[in-house]
């Protein structure tokens, strides 16, 4: 396809990059709410693990046991940043899409491993990482 072609002040044309679909823009703005969203979701239950070490029972003799409030304290760090970058893609920043899928993937992983801590809440959130991928890696929906 030809590049389009945009006008400066001066009323010259300057080439420019194909223009970006309404679906990509719709993708982006789906995948900035809910990646605001499982941030928000991950720093409540991060909040939940520090303020009461108690909150989440882990089941017996599994593998990866760490105590509640560390859980909770990767939760908080990790919500907070996705919440930023959520904004990040909400402004169109050029280093947010490619960060939203890395920390959606990061998200999911850390969910996986807190599944027996507190199954359903996990899989829900692994559920929007993998929509908030999806919606990113749509075609045009990203340009790095």
């Amino acid at each position: 396809m030809a590049a389009s072609h945009t006008y400066d002040d001066s009323g010259g044309s300057t080439a420019s990059e194909e223009p970006v679909s309404g679906w990509a823009i719709g993708a982006i703005g789906f995948a900035a709410s809910l990646l605001i969203l499982v941030g928000g979701f991950q720093v409540i239950a991060g909040l939940a693990a520090i303020i009461d070490d108690q909150f989440y029972v882990v089941t017996r003799n599994y593998a990866f046991n760490l105590d509640a409030s560390v859980w909770g304290w990767v939760h908080l760090v990790l919500g907070v940043v996705l919440v930023g970058t959520g904004f990040g893609l909400f402004a169109r920043r050029a280093w947010a899409g490619v960060t939203a899928i890395f920390l959606a993937m990061l998200s999911a992983l850390a969910n996986f491993f807190f599944i027996p801590y507190y199954p359903f809440w996990a899989l829900v959130v692994i559920a929007l990482d993998i929509w908030i991928i999806w919606a990113l890696t749509r075609p045009g929906a990203i340009r790095t």
